[in-house]
């Protein structure tokens, strides 16, 4: 195991350099940083780990480390210096990773028989697309479909605010229009959510194959979705506020569509 000691390393500036999305995007690589988000990452290509023993936080780094290394990974140890100068984190626990992305076709997705899917329509901010993804993990939800993106799903603050469940969770990046002949070839609902209608989702029969699409922070969701929907709700508001922030939203309705797919008939 070789050690880095200078600020000026080669490698100490590829991972500097990956933290921009062109540098991302040219290279098709993206940073990991954390033990969770590490140890829910082995399905992914990992090619090199740094470590700073003096940020772990516990015991169980050595057994992760020893799985990343046996999948291939060339491992650098660092100075506690270097690598708070490598990390993105206020509070590093001592490791990150470059990682090569993984880039799936709507083809390439396998759904169940009554899918959930959520669709993220030119989500702008990092953290409240990793939230989403975080909340899609927990609902079960099949996949996550990206539209128009704003934001790189491979943003370090993506990776961070999904606590790692971007690698656990099918995602696809494509255009509105290719998403919405998908959906209608497969015979999926599209539940598309919206300020400006009567119908609270609650409301709503939720229960079967449906893509539930949320829209940008600052405009909500386009034109094109909102008349491709086959039902359009609504989240009731009862303050000042119009909407909820469209991470906090998504989970609300998520959860709903959960709970109306595992409701079962009252016996008499």
């Amino acid at each position: 195991m070789s050690k880095i000691t200078s600020l000026q390393n080669p490698k100490v500036k590829h991972v500097v350099r990956l933290r921009k999305r062109r540098e991302r995007d040219q290279e098709g690589l993206f940073l990991i940083e954390g033990y969770r988000e590490l140890s829910r990452a082995l399905s992914f290509e990992i090619e090199t780990l740094f470590i700073s023993k003096e940020h772990f936080l516990g015991s169980n780094e050595p057994e992760l480390i020893e799985k990343i290394i046996q999948k291939g990974a060339e491992l650098f140890e660092v100075t506690p210096q270097v690598f708070e100068k490598l990390s993105y984190r206020d509070r590093p626990d001592g490791l990150i990773a470059i990682a090569k992305q993984k880039r799936l076709g709507l083809e390439e997705m396998t759904l169940s028989d009554s899918p959930l899917i959520v669709v993220c329509e030119a989500i702008e901010k990092p953290g409240n697309l990793g939230t989403i993804l975080r909340s899609s993990d927990a609902a079960g939800a099949d996949c996550v479909i990206v539209c128009d993106r704003c934001t790189d799903i491979y943003n370090p603050n993506v990776v961070r605010a999904s606590v790692g469940t971007l690698f656990t969770k099918p995602i696809v990046e494509t255009t509105t229009l290719d998403t919405i002949a998908f959906l209608k070839e497969k015979g999926i609902s599209i539940v598309a959510t919206t300020p400006h209608t009567d119908v609270i989702y609650t409301d709503s029969d939720l229960s079967g194959p449906i893509a539930l699409v949320m829209g940008c922070e600052q405009l909500g969701l386009t034109e094109t979705f909102l008349k491709a929907a086959d039902i359009q709700v609504r989240i009731p508001m009862k303050g000042i506020a119009d909407s909820l922030n469209v991470a906090a939203a998504t989970t609300l309705v998520l959860f709903e569509a959960v709970r109306q797919k595992n409701a079962r008939p009252l016996s008499r």
